[in-house]
């Protein structure tokens, strides 16, 4: 199979494409990232001299770009790129994250049907549903009617209802999944997991939002990606599949077992006024994956999350080169 991953050089993009290349050597993969803040080519530089492997430099809402690679000829696409910290979409504006994911898929879509690739896979997140109260049992099912609270999620939603009517007006080959909160290895440090743990080895306070009892469900990339892996080969299209980690933590639980596995004081914990729109509480129901894909979570929180823990503090120095890159663009930016 020849395939184009997309936003391959962020977190969930190069952990699957080295599941990938691990589990189909003899695949070829096409990374197309533009390479924003949260990009970072050093989550692939292991697979650098792989001659499976062909980066690409671009941006999915470039038309001329995007048909110019679709050209080439693929077997399949699975959309990764997207403008993903709430906080930015909040805070800085919404404009970046509706021109990458709203204006984006458009634009994939329409290359993926010109160029008869034979399957996309858009990455997608349970925001696009809301918010749950904490004390509602029920969970996110794929029926679950669109009600985004942020910025980010309503225009992730704006991308995931393009795909629809792609497949409803043309027959669009695409596929969408809905995920649950991912960590593990090479997620960038503003996400809650690594923000936390390099606070906590830094001796510096963690911030929690209000209470800090906001609920998500945790899942690990690893797992995440044998779902995408699924949904590229064997997923229906037309179909939208939720994927969920089974694993419901407050922002507040998370802290501390973070604290206590580095053996950090409670003291560090730290609340803050609230954040606008923030969602209570997330809930997926995978079982529609589970029942027709036959895909199920292995990794269990408890060994998965200290894996995690001990994946950066072990790398330290990967961190500090994202932090130097970031400085660097945001120079180039003012500039």
């Amino acid at each position: 199979m020849k395939l184009l991953v997309t936003g391959g050089a962020g977190f969930i993009g190069s952990n699957f494409i080295r599941h990938i290349l691990v589990t189909y050597p003899d695949y070829q993969v096409t990374n197309y990232d533009k390479l924003t803040y949260a990009g970072n080519l050093d989550n692939l530089a292991d697979l650098a001299n792989n001659p499976h492997y062909t980066f690409v430099q671009g941006d999915i809402a470039d038309e001329a770009k995007v048909n110019e690679v679709l050209a080439q000829g693929f077997d399949g696409v699975v959309n990764f790129a997207a403008e993903t910290h709430v906080d930015r979409s909040i805070h800085t504006g919404a404009r970046d994250f509706v021109i990458t994911n709203t204006l984006g898929v458009q634009t994939f879509l329409d290359s993926v049907r010109k160029y008869k690739v034979g399957k996309m896979v858009q990455i997608s997140t349970d925001e696009v549903y809301g918010s749950l109260e904490l004390d509602d049992p029920s969970q996110f099912t794929e029926d679950t009617p669109f009600q985004p609270n942020a910025p980010y999620a309503a225009a992730k939603a704006g991308g995931d209802m393009l795909c629809r009517a792609a497949f409803k007006t043309y027959g669009t080959p695409v596929v969408v999944s809905h995920c649950s909160n991912n960590y593990g290895p090479y997620q960038f440090p503003e996400k809650l997991i690594p923000f936390f743990i390099f606070n906590a080895l830094k001796d510096k306070p963690l911030p929690l939002y209000g209470d800090g009892l906001n609920i998500r469900d945790w899942l690990y990339v690893v797992d995440h990606c044998r779902a995408i892996d699924l949904m590229l080969h064997k997923g229906v299209p037309g179909e939208v599949y939720n994927i969920g980690g089974h694993n419901e933590k407050s922002n507040l639980a998370i802290a501390k077992i973070i604290l206590q596995e580095l053996g950090k004081t409670e003291s560090l914990l730290t609340f803050v006024a609230d954040r606008p729109g923030h969602d209570r509480r997330y809930a997926i129901n995978a079982s529609k994956i589970e029942r027709e894909l036959g895909w199920q979570p292995q990794y269990q929180f408890e060994t998965a999350i200290r894996e995690t823990i001990k994946w950066y503090k072990d790398h330290q120095d990967w961190v500090k080169r994202i932090e130097e890159r970031k400085t660097q663009l945001n120079t180039h930016i003012k500039n």
